[in-house]
């Protein structure tokens, strides 16, 4: 093998014939090379001359790289020969390679695990003392070494002042003071005391200065004069009374009893309407023109709800934070005013006899009134303002549900007070309530865009609907049939959904044409079910078929004031009229239609 890789002449006078080899091998010849190589072993001894490697010598390459064998010996200066070139950081003791980690572009780089804790308390014993631990040597300091000797290396968590020292701190501080003396001495200084060194330079260099200026006049001691003000009068501060307990009615009819003795609750016999008959059981017309306007409140109508059944007296709840109670046949009067909250009304809700009903605002309270004689008979509150309220219609009506601001449905028991159950899995305030199935279960709405329908007394949703392309639903009503609940979406339409197990929401029934965006406007059905009614934001009432969703009918009910200033945000139709419909807006008027 070494004669193949070397260039010899032949003795004989033709040249070998390549092909001759038994094993038939193309003998490749190696690419030149240059023969001059720096010897290391003149450079150690500083002679720079170039040797020539021994052609024999360059015979011995191995031809194939990856090889393990040797083809040839190797003598002994050679084997014994140290390992020549740079040392490969990627081979072990043995000689076996180890794979290569490179983490980072320079090589193979480790994380250091320390806690933020440590780090934190290192960091500000180096600011504060000057000093740190060396995380590289264990027991060792860097920064100040004669801070870390006195302090004896501990960090400014394990450094704590001694008994003595706190004692001499407490010691300086200066005497609160008299809670009852607002100015003088003794003044009440309460946590704001300082301590006795504090600008204790500062006012003897001042006092200093004093009397060298006045040194050629006579000085006067100023003391202080302490001044002899009576505290203020709680009616001169920014407080006011709490009127959450102080309830109070007042009755505006023209006489509290007829010439039987009986008062507005009793239904009216003499009208040319049977208001004692089943709801629904009549066709309903759309209104035309306006009957009457109720003239009483001083800002929006927030709530607008017919006594259950008969439908002869109209209650309203306005921002002016009063309810009032209005006569809706006869002379149309303001019959009662309800007087007890201090902040606008939110809702309003009839008992199912309608001898009391319930009111919340937004002063955090809801109370039970008595329709008859306007007396507050229980307050409920659990520190949430209520944006919904709703009585329980079946089991006596003894209970009710509330829709609260921190996103929980609560419920109430009128005769213990009690808070008897929580509904908690809403992500906003609740917008609307709604009894469903026979009173045995309701659905909630809430500002997370969501749908939730519940058990009564079981806080867990049996149902939840929460679509991308849904929007807040602010505002229901059961239809008559009890299949059906409509929502007003804040998308500028009416959506309605099944009431029955499924819940799910009737694509084919969307009523639209009505601006409603940015407002929390109402919508009503009417008793037959065949019509439903919305507000607007310009101050309209719109009606639609129900079964076909074709808007029928669109008339001005608001004020005149500019786009917005006569929104209609309430409408409720009679329950026994045929075509009466109560509207009430922005502009405080509640306006009742034929």
């Amino acid at each position: 093998m070494p004669l193949l890789a070397q260039e010899y002449e032949s003795s004989g006078d033709e040249a070998p014939n390549k092909s001759q080899n038994g094993s038939g091998l193309n003998v490749k010849a190696a690419p030149e090379v240059s023969l001059e190589v720096e010897s290391a072993a003149f450079e150690s001894s500083n002679q720079m001359a170039n040797t020539l490697q021994d052609p024999a010598q360059m015979a011995l390459t191995i031809p194939d790289a990856k090889s393990t064998a040797l083809t040839y010996n190797v003598a002994y200066e050679d084997l014994a020969r140290p390992t020549q070139g740079p040392e490969n950081p990627f081979t072990t003791v043995n000689g076996n390679s180890r794979k290569r980690k490179a983490n980072v572009l320079t090589g193979d780089a480790h994380e250091t695990v320390i806690s933020d804790v440590t780090f934190n308390a290192q960091q500000r014993t180096y600011q504060s003392r000057g000093y740190a631990q060396d995380p590289t040597i264990p027991g060792a300091f860097v920064g100040n070494q004669g801070a870390a000797a006195l302090y004896q290396g501990k960090d400014v968590i394990q450094v704590r002042p001694t008994k003595e020292a706190s004692s001499a701190i407490r010691a300086r501080r200066l005497d609160a003071g008299d809670p009852s003396k607002v100015e003088g001495p003794g003044a009440y200084r309460g946590p704001w005391a300082g301590y006795k060194t504090d600008g204790q330079e500062y006012e003897e260099e001042a006092a200093a200065a004093e009397r060298e200026l006045a040194s050629d006049e006579e000085w006067v001691d100023e003391t202080f004069v302490p001044s002899n003000m009576s505290a203020p009068e709680k009616a001169s501060t920014a407080y006011t009374e709490d009127t959450s307990n102080a309830e109070s009615t007042t009755f505006h009819g023209s006489s509290e009893v007829d010439y039987q003795g009986r008062t507005y609750m009793h239904i009216p016999q003499d009208l040319d309407v049977d208001l004692k008959k089943e709801p629904g059981t009549f066709s309903n017309y759309i209104p035309k023109k306006l009957v009457h306007s109720y003239k009483s409140h001083t800002k929006p109508i927030n709530v607008l709800r017919f006594i259950p059944n008969s439908g002869h007296l109209l209650l309203s709840g306005s921002a002016d934070s009063t309810i009032k109670l209005w006569d809706a046949h006869h002379e149309r009067e303001l019959l009662r005013t309800f007087s007890g909250h201090s902040k606008a009304i939110t809702d309003c809700d009839f008992h199912s006899s309608g001898k009391t009903f319930l009111s919340s605002s937004y002063d955090r309270y809801i109370k039970q009134w008595d329709t008859e004689y306007g007396k507050c008979i229980s307050r409920f509150s659990t520190g949430k303002t209520p944006h919904c309220i709703r009585f329980q219609p079946a089991e006596g009506g003894h209970e009710f549900i509330a829709g609260m601001s921190d996103k929980k449905i609560v419920q109430f028991d009128t005769r213990s007070g009690e808070l008897t159950q929580e509904y908690d899995h809403h992500l906003g305030p609740i917008n609307s309530l709604t009894f469903v199935d026979q009173n045995r279960r309701f659905i909630s709405t809430s500002d997370d865009k969501s749908l939730r329908a519940w058990e009564y007394n079981i806080p867990v949703p049996i149902k939840f609907i929460a679509d991308p392309s849904l929007y807040a639903l602010v505002r229901s009503s059961l239809h008559p049939s009890g299949k059906y609940v409509a929502f007003q979406s804040s998308d500028n339409q009416i959506v309605v959904y099944a009431a029955g197990d499924k819940f799910r929401q009737n694509r084919k029934k969307a009523f639209r044409g009505h601006n409603t965006a940015g407002y929390a406007i109402d919508l009503a059905i009417s008793p037959d079910g065949q019509f439903i009614a919305s507000g607007d934001s310009g101050g309209f009432v719109c009606f639609w078929d129900w079964k076909t969703g074709k808007m029928y009918h669109k008339f001005l009910a608001g004020g005149k004031d500019g786009p917005g200033a006569g929104a209609v945000t309430c409408v409720q139709w009679h329950p026994q009229e045929s075509s009466k419909v109560a509207t009430g807006g922005l502009d405080g008027v509640i306006r009742y239609w034929d």
